[in-house]
């Protein structure tokens, strides 16, 4: 069964979001501002992690990372940013979810 998962963030001033979908085969694609800048296969995959740029003078490089729970695939797969070395997780707004709460 495919399994489709929004996540999305503000920061900055940008908009990130990272579409995942996929069951066995997992695919991840990387949004900022509305415009893909990352995309990624992979099977099997309990962990992905992209790269982007935002939009910046001079761009700041970040990374998303989307981990699966391997003995949990009933739970979603979580989403985090991180950017200058801190990491933020990314909500998921999946519809039909309840956004996670404990992101501010």
């Amino acid at each position: 069964m495919n399994q489709l998962h929004h996540f999305h963030i503000e920061h900055a001033g940008h908009s990130i979001s990272v579409d995942v979908s996929g069951g066995h085969h997992r695919e991840v694609e990387l949004l900022v501002d509305g415009r893909e800048v990352g995309h990624r296969e992979d099977r099997n995959a309990d962990r992905l992690t992209l790269s982007g740029e935002l939009p910046e003078d001079p761009p700041r490089p970040f990374a998303v990372r989307v981990e699966a729970r391997p003995h949990h695939r009933s739970q979603p797969p979580t989403c985090t940013l991180v950017l200058a070395g801190d990491e933020f997780p990314v909500p998921d707004r999946t519809p039909g979810r309840r956004p996670d709460h404990r992101v501010r």
